[in-house]
């Protein structure tokens, strides 16, 4: 037996989890220290996954099957595809840079006042998320998947509600409260979404007799499972509503604001850069990869929602007055960039849309990263408390705009090539839709700009004149991501050659060509 390279890659940060928490209450150091370790051993066999992935080889590779609850027909079943190894890739890329970005926001506090902060259940629950959400990007077993979709839920609530934004306007009580109440809206909205999708994995069982993707497959190329129109419809928005929940699209959005603004800055990254990143992947594997001919007739449904968000949490960006919330809006109009490139059903528009969710999760981690550094400092998430640190603190107010400029895809920056792909890809189908979209880029311009200019030009407010420029821990944080911006700007070749072939095997999957391009003949 081959050895299990997949499962050793998810498995390693969820012990790591484990011996962080055993780490005693007075070594809070070790214990990050040994987070650390563990998350960088992770992106270590990461790295070794991507080179033994061959882009031109098996759909899915690396393979593992095991029997796991053999009276219901489940089995422990991974495999990776060019769209999962590069979600992998991420994940295992940026936990690193939020635990060292992370490192001081769970020390407790002396204010008796403050409740006690466990450093040591912090930063495992963190490993946690990675794992299980490394496991979902490889889960080729519909009911593995499932459970893991919905077990991430569980640390990202108490990262979310017991790890709160220490920079919050108000009392401590209060503050507790709009965590709590954060934290609360986060776990019902995906656990509703989650129930019905459970719903839809039974049906799905009922239908197909199984839950492996690779015999769902071989069931319908022999014409031995044929799912009636009605049923795959049905089936296909049980799925579609729990990622649309967790991607987030709207209309069913409206937890990701409250999240992110309570939540750390890192923790924030890990919400909105990796986990959300598990619903639009599912979008992708899931929704098109076994209900074809339902992701074909809901794509015009799709297609508007995601229009409405791109436009939608752009407007809403350019008026939020709380820089995370700013933040968190301008995700959701990425989000609807990324589904709208999925549902365009062109190999151009899901490139683009695999692709920006890499280059999304790198440039919202340096933004809000960055900003969170900017937050602690002022102790403030309000614009209003800021201007004219750039005169104070440049190299901050610097690497702040870098991120800036890449969330606006200015070209150069890894996310112009991604969206540039959704929206040629877009156009050649949909053109108005395509249309519809540009307006997102001069809104992100718009709230990027007028976020920019109010921060870190102007006069220097009196409370920034004595604001420290970034430390060698924060600039360790910024200055790779950064350097990966630039890198995937200018040479994104090594991520589409490995996201290419997968995107061929969707576009199969639901029987869809590339438009071909109108051309007069010359009289």
């Amino acid at each position: 037996m081959s050895f299990p390279l997949l499962t050793a890659t998810a498995a390693l940060p969820a012990i790591g989890a484990i011996a962080t928490a055993a780490v005693p209450a007075a070594r809070r150091t070790a214990a990050k220290w040994l987070a650390l370790l563990f998350s960088l051993g992770t992106l270590v066999l990461a790295a070794v996954v991507f080179l033994r992935f061959e882009p031109g080889g098996d759909r899915y590779q690396l393979t593992e099957s095991r029997a796991w609850i053999a009276d219901f027909g489940v089995r422990y079943e991974l495999g990776v595809d060019g769209i999962g190894v590069a979600l992998l890739g991420l994940t295992a890329l940026l936990i690193p840079f939020v635990i060292v970005a992370a490192w001081h926001d769970a020390d407790p506090l002396e204010t008796k006042s403050t409740r006690w902060r466990p450093t040591q259940g912090f930063f495992a629950l963190i490993l946690m998320v990675e794992a299980m959400v490394i496991l979902s990007f490889v889960a080729t077993d519909v009911f593995l998947f499932y459970i893991l979709f919905e077990a991430m839920l569980i640390p990202m609530y108490f990262l979310i509600g017991g790890f709160g934004d220490r920079a919050h306007a108000g009392t401590d009580e209060s503050a507790a409260t709009q965590r709590s109440y954060a934290a609360v809206k986060f776990l019902l909205y995906n656990l509703a979404g989650g129930l019905i999708m459970l719903a839809a994995v039974i049906g799905l069982y009922v239908v197909a007799g199984s839950f492996s993707l690779s015999e769902i497959a071989e069931a319908r190329a022999d014409g031995s499972l044929e799912m009636a129109t009605s049923t795959e419809r049905w089936l296909f928005l049980g799925f579609f509503f729990a990622f649309a929940v967790k991607a987030p699209l709207w209309p069913l959005h409206t937890w990701l604001p409250n999240a992110m603004g309570e939540a750390t800055a890192p923790v924030a990254v890990l919400i909105t850069a990796i986990v959300d990143k598990v619903g639009t992947f599912a979008m992708l594997r899931f929704c098109l990869g076994l209900f074809p001919e339902a992701s074909k007739w809901a794509t015009p449904v799709v297609i508007t929602l995601a229009l409405i968000s791109i436009v939608y949490g752009a407007l809403l960006a350019v008026g939020q007055r709380d820089i995370k919330r700013l933040i968190a809006y301008a995700s959701i109009s990425h989000f609807g960039f990324i589904i709208l490139g999925i549902f365009a059903m062109t190999s151009q528009g899901q490139s683009g849309a695999t692709l920006y969710m890499v280059n999304h999760g790198i440039s919202t981690a340096v933004l809000l990263l960055v900003a969170g550094f900017l937050i602690t400092r002022r102790g403030s998430r309000l614009i209003a408390d800021y201007g004219g640190v750039q005169k104070v603190a440049p190299v901050l107010a610097g690497t702040f705009l870098i991120g800036g400029l890449a969330t606006l895809s200015l070209p150069g920056l890894a996310p112009f090539v991604s969206e540039f792909l959704v929206l040629v890809g877009t156009f050649s189908a949909y053109p108005v839709a395509g249309i519809i979209a540009t307006s997102g880029i001069v809104l992100a311009a718009l709230y990027v700009l007028v976020l920019y200019q109010r921060t870190m030009t102007g006069p220097v407010q009196e409370s920034v004149r004595s604001m420290p420029d970034l430390r060698a821990r924060e600039l360790a944080v910024a200055v790779p991501l950064i350097a990966v911006l630039i890198f995937l700007g200018v040479f994104p070749k090594p991520l589409t050659e490995v996201v290419n072939p997968a995107v061929e095997h969707t576009m199969s999957d639901v029987q869809k060509k590339d438009p071909q391009p109108e051309v007069e003949a010359a009289k």
